[in-house]
């Protein structure tokens, strides 16, 4: 300790808000350089390298074969596989003394594809597995909480090659299996979901979440064992109803009733019908959305959902990748005078707004896009806007007076709503995204021409799988779940030392006793932090122990003239007395069990 490159700290940094980055600053194993951008030091190196060696491991025993690419990139490839532009502002562009147009690379499909290109043209060079651990780039807008989302990060992408669907599909549960193996080495908790593809396109998709209350990605799982990421559940949608006794629509007065609170209040009170109250689930909310693609086009759209829902912007977006979604501000609205704030209803929108004759979104398509959640099916009766002030149109039957460009996964999902498997309700949960698997299928190899030959001598299109963990993801979520009020509990698998030897006092016999347990530890292959400092007090070393972290700590001090030592576990809070000439014998023995899990 007395050489060791580290300061700790005793207040949390000021841009700190979650535990694992005041925690990671504090005892000295990462420092910020700029907003999502972090510095390692040597402690935190240590825990990244413990980590990236688990990964490596199960990964080499999965087949895959490591290879390094560079971070920096030209924009050819990107742009042929069109994600130079669907990135958007995410992705960080660059131009050499030339002109020359470079990215730093979010992440590699493309140079994974076209090295295997230029390396390999038979059915017999495949199947492949090909990895990388390298640091990628995303300007993202909002960095936060530290390591879980910053700017640069460290990520461990894998990409699987094969010929056939079958090939693809057995590769994938290769790395499926891998990714259970790692985690579960990791000692991270892991909930398996089933997720959307998104600007990585693809088919089957599945994210690997951790569960906290401090993560950003909301998933849903139910008791009979569906999981999916909240992006990707779908709506069970419900039978069409008959309309045959179903009243015409008709438009009443109802001012003052801009919300569904008071469209709901106002129905009942000036509108009541016999069998029973209205609710805010019989109004059609049509909620209006700028939709803007990345080459900048910005158009609107309006999603109609029951009143009782609404519309999650990160579901939308979900559904409309690669376009950014937000509200639609005044200044659309001002566009559009046909959209009466409040009161917006389908006689405007859509198909029936659209001249007959006109196609959905042709050249000759000046209407706003109308789409429905799937619980407006056909025959079912709704209050929604008549597209005047202070007026709404009641009974207005789908399929009968109206219906919508399609169907959109946009309104919110809820704890109790039915699982779309029927396993029973679902429950929201928080967690953050360590591992994200994909079936790509063939649509990079097509975009960048990567074909060989098959058994035939025909030309074959590869099919390819994509495999990433965010390892410096992974070093913070270890952070975030093993720590108390006191500091980090690092498991014993990935902390910086298995064993924190702290020498106290000021008798030279102390330190001479100490420095020979670290020796003789350090000989057994124990990994060991020795505290020799010689002026500073046992109280800031104890707390600098606790902060950093190690399982073990290992006290010599008082008890040394009555021959004894004291052992702490550090997650346990719990100590016991060892003689000093069996206490190395007894931690190697502690360490090596830990180890073994």
């Amino acid at each position: 300790m007395s050489t060791l490159f580290l300061r700790t700290l005793r207040e949390d940094p000021a841009d700190a808000e979650v535990a694992s980055h005041k925690l990671l600053v504090r005892a000295g194993y990462i420092r910020r350089a700029a907003p999502g951008i972090y510095t390692w030091l040597p402690l935190g190196l240590k825990v990244l390298a413990k980590v990236e060696a688990i990964v490596r491991e199960e990964m080499d025993a999965a087949g895959g074969q490591e290879v390094h690419f560079p971070a920096l990139l030209p924009r050819e490839p990107y742009e042929a596989t069109q994600r130079w532009t669907e990135y958007g502002p995410n992705l960080f562009r660059l131009q050499d003394r030339k002109g020359g147009d470079y990215l730093l690379a979010p992440t590699h499909e493309e140079m994974f594809t076209l090295l295997v290109k230029d390396l390999y043209s038979s059915y017999k060079d495949l199947p492949l597995t090909i990895y990388q651990i390298q640091t990628k780039y995303r300007d993202e807008a909002r960095p936060r909480a530290g390591l879980l989302r910053g700017r640069e990060f460290i990520m461990k992408d894998s990409y699987s090659f094969d010929v056939t669907d079958e090939g693809l599909d057995a590769s994938y549960s290769a790395q499926r299996a891998a990714y259970i193996r790692i985690f579960d080495r990791l000692g991270l908790e892991y909930v398996i979901v089933q997720a959307q593809s998104g600007a990585m396109g693809g088919s089957r998709s599945e994210e690997f979440l951790s569960p906290t209350e401090v993560g950003e990605d909301t998933f849903v799982r139910s008791p009979g064992g569906y999981a999916a990421n909240v992006e990707a559940v779908t709506t069970p949608v419900p039978a069409s109803q008959a309309w045959d006794d179903a009243p015409a629509a008709h438009v009443e007065d109802t001012p003052d009733t801009p919300t569904i609170e008071t469209l709901v209040a106002a129905a009942n009170a000036d509108h009541p019908r016999d069998d029973r109250a209205w609710t805010a689930a019989d109004t059609l909310k049509n909620v209006v959305v700028a939709a803007t693609n990345p080459a900048g086009e910005r158009g609107l759209l309006v999603v109609g959902v029951p009143g009782d829902r609404d519309v999650d912007m990160t579901r939308l977006e979900a559904a409309l990748a690669p376009a950014t979604v937000e509200a639609a501000n005044e200044d659309d609205l001002k566009t559009h005078p046909e959209l009466v704030k409040g009161y917006i209803g389908p006689g405007v929108l859509g198909p029936q707004a659209r001249p007959e004759g006109v196609a959905f979104l042709s050249e000759d398509d000046a209407t706003i896009p109308y789409m429905l959640d799937p619980r407006i099916v056909p025959g079912t009766r709704w209050i929604t806007g008549a597209n005047e002030h202070g007026r709404h149109v009641f009974d207005l039957v789908m399929g009968r007076d109206f219906v919508g460009d399609g169907t959109i996964e946009a309104a919110d999902v809820r704890d109790g709503d039915e699982a779309p498997d029927g396993s029973g309700p679902l429950e929201l949960a928080r967690g953050v995204e360590i591992g994200h698997i994909f079936q790509l299928g063939r649509k990079y190899a097509e975009a960048l021409d990567l074909r060989v030959l098959d058994v035939n001598g025909k030309q074959q299109v590869v099919t390819m799988g994509s495999y990433g963990i965010g390892v410096t993801r992974a070093v913070a979520l270890l952070a975030e779940n093993n720590h108390d009020e006191l500091g980090l509990t690092w498991p014993v698998q990935v902390a910086p030392y298995h064993v924190h030897v702290v020498a106290t006092g000021k008798d030279e016999s102390v330190f001479e006793a100490a420095a020979a347990l670290a020796t003789e530890l350090e000989a057994a292959g124990v990994e060991v932090c020795y505290d020799d400092r010689p002026k500073v007090s046992p109280g800031v070393k104890f707390k600098d122990a606790e902060l950093i972290g190690a399982p073990f700590i290992l006290v010599v001090g008082r008890g040394l003239a009555e021959g004894t030592v004291e052992l702490k576990v550090r997650a346990e809070g719990t100590s016991e007395a060892l003689p000093v000439d069996d206490a190395a014998a007894v931690v190697v023995a502690r360490v090596r069990a830990a180890l073994a899990g």
